[in-house]
């Protein structure tokens, strides 16, 4: 299955019949609801206090439920207007359930205390505080990768979860993945408080991407690490981009006891910040880094060989450039001329 960052913008990947059954699979509503619990985890936000909350690609809104649940005040933005558009249709629906339970309330009270004015004033305010009440969320659409459209030192927090890695692809020419992510990271830097924190869960195709976000994130003053949860499973791995003001801040472990790679290195070699893969084999991580250094090379005859042209087709595909498909002919060498 190949990834959807690969088939073109994420507006047009997330239309109505994806939005729909994105919101409706039980399987992504337990994976959001699980991603943005611990993600809520790692913000490590003050107890028994509700906290204003940016949520970064907020999709249908299933992160922005959780953290409802959790009393936070949240606001979402998303590129994919079918995707807000089941969010804004959650959020509605929640505040017709409480606007009939106010008024099944209200109209209980008025049956039982009609002999007592003055309680039945109390119970009429009451109601009316209730009908007034905001809803704990709010809807914006935006492309993360312009800026975040907000005044400084706004939210207590931010969380992302399934989105950041979008801005790794280019479907344009006028896209460049770097400065659409120091974009990013530079308005999310000033649209935070001093003390918050940010935790970004993403996915990255690439190591490369991993070291791409994290290089970004160290250049506009974030210190913090990525966090990997459960890093030998295919399916349960998670990658966290835990961000925070504090220049002496390091990401916590992962669940299974494994740190991920910090922003910047303790070894003393100056403010230059980075990412340390991790590897339990330091000899394969070194044949694996050989393995990937660099495009396939072509023949020394000038001819092209097949694994060149597959690596040069994946990527005019990653620029969103129109290419024939991959067939057992690709590459083949032809017969000799008559």
């Amino acid at each position: 299955m190949s990834r959807p960052e690969l088939t073109g913008h994420a507006s047009l990947f997330y239309n109505a019949k994806e939005a729909r059954k994105y919101d409706s699979s039980s399987r992504m509503v337990g994976i959001q609801r699980e991603i943005t619990e611990r993600a809520i985890e790692l913000l490590k936000l003050p107890p028994n206090r509700s906290s204003f909350i940016l949520d970064v690609g907020c999709g249908s809104g299933l992160s922005g439920q959780v953290l409802e649940e959790h009393g936070h005040v949240w606001v979402g933005c998303d590129v994919s207007r079918d995707m807000l558009n089941m969010a804004n249709e959650r959020i509605e629906r929640k505040r017709e359930e409480a606007m009939g339970d106010a008024d099944g309330s209200s109209d209980d009270s008025d049956n039982d205390m009609n002999d007592d004015d003055d309680d039945e004033d109390s119970n009429n305010n009451n109601s009316t505080h209730n009908r007034e009440e905001p809803s704990p969320g709010d809807l914006l659409h935006h492309d993360m990768g312009t800026g975040l459209p907000f005044r400084p030192a706004t939210f207590d927090a931010c969380i992302s979860i399934s989105a950041l890695q979008w801005l790794c692809y280019s479907n344009t020419k006028e896209q460049i993945p770097k400065k659409r992510l120091t974009r990013f990271f530079s308005s999310l830097y000033q649209v935070l408080r001093r003390g918050a924190r940010a935790v970004l869960q993403f996915y990255p195709e690439t190591s490369e991407h991993a070291i791409l976000i994290s290089e970004c994130a160290a250049k506009v003053g974030f210190a913090g690490g990525i966090v990997v949860d459960y890093p030998n499973s295919t399916k349960a791995k998670k990658h966290y981009l835990v961000l925070s003001f504090e220049r002496s801040y390091k990401a916590p472990q992962g669940l299974t006891g494994l740190e991920g790679a910090l922003l910047k290195g303790n070894n003393g070699e100056g403010s230059r910040s980075g990412v340390r893969v991790a590897d339990k084999d330091p000899r394969k991580a070194a044949a694996a880094g050989k393995k990937s250094r660099g495009p396939p090379k072509k023949k020394k005859g000038g001819g092209k060989t097949k694994e060149w042209i597959l690596h040069k087709k994946e990527t005019q595909r990653k620029k969103g450039k129109d290419t024939r498909k991959d067939t057992k002919y690709t590459g083949r060498k032809r017969p000799m001329r008559f």
